[in-house]
């Protein structure tokens, strides 16, 4: 399964129109985006497809979902531990193999790798978590791999590089992972090609 995850830069960041590039350019199936208005919601009028909003509390922005196939159950929605400002949430996805966590991280080096403990919590055994994770170093979550691109995927004040878009797995096997050239955002989007083997004995370990 093709899995690309974008955090949009809800102000003056992607477009539709950068969207509907990407999707046709990499086929993903399934596209999870973050910092997402409702200027997004005209995507299946647009493209096809099926999607699911849900902003953060208080907030215009939130995460989505868009598959060009429909989806096995409704996105559900995890309540997280809340930042000093801003409340989080998780969009939870089920799909037949296993699930995925959709996840816009608080910035607190602390705050964020508890609020990914709680979301490993509810996760079947095969599970994948993406999105901008806002992690500087190891996620220190036990059972799961870090899977996705070592290369930068925002650059702070334009400047420093900083690997903030991550991909966790547990129980899965990633064949591929890549950064992606896009326009529009301050983030870069990220691609992963999971399976779920028989065998997923030997992930790359977490680093």
């Amino acid at each position: 399964m093709k899995i690309v995850s974008w955090n949009l830069y809800h102000r003056s960041g992607a477009t539709l129109d950068d969207i509907e590039r990407l999707i046709v350019h990499h086929e993903p199936d399934l596209l999870l985006m973050q910092e997402t208005t409702d200027r997004v919601d005209d995507l299946p009028t647009r493209i096809g497809g099926h999607y699911s909003r849900d902003p953060l509390p208080g907030r215009t922005h939130g995460l989505a979902a868009w598959s060009p196939t429909a989806f096995e159950e409704a996105p559900s929605r995890l309540t997280l531990q809340p930042g000093v400002v801003v409340k989080r949430i998780c969009q939870i996805i089920r799909l037949r193999d296993f699930a995925v966590a959709n996840v816009h991280l608080s910035h607190g080096q602390v705050l964020n790798r508890r609020q990914l403990r709680r979301i490993a919590e509810i996760l079947p055994e095969r599970a994948a978590v993406l999105g901008d994770c806002n992690l500087v170093g190891p996620p220190l979550l036990p059972g799961f791999h870090d899977v996705g691109p070592r290369q930068s995927t925002h650059a702070m004040v334009n400047m420093i590089g900083l690997r903030l878009d991550r991909c966790f797995i547990r129980g899965l096997r990633c064949d591929h992972s890549e950064a992606l050239v896009a326009a529009g955002s301050d983030h870069k989007p990220i691609m992963v090609s999971l399976s779920a083997p028989n065998d997923c004995a030997s992930p790359r370990p977490i680093g």
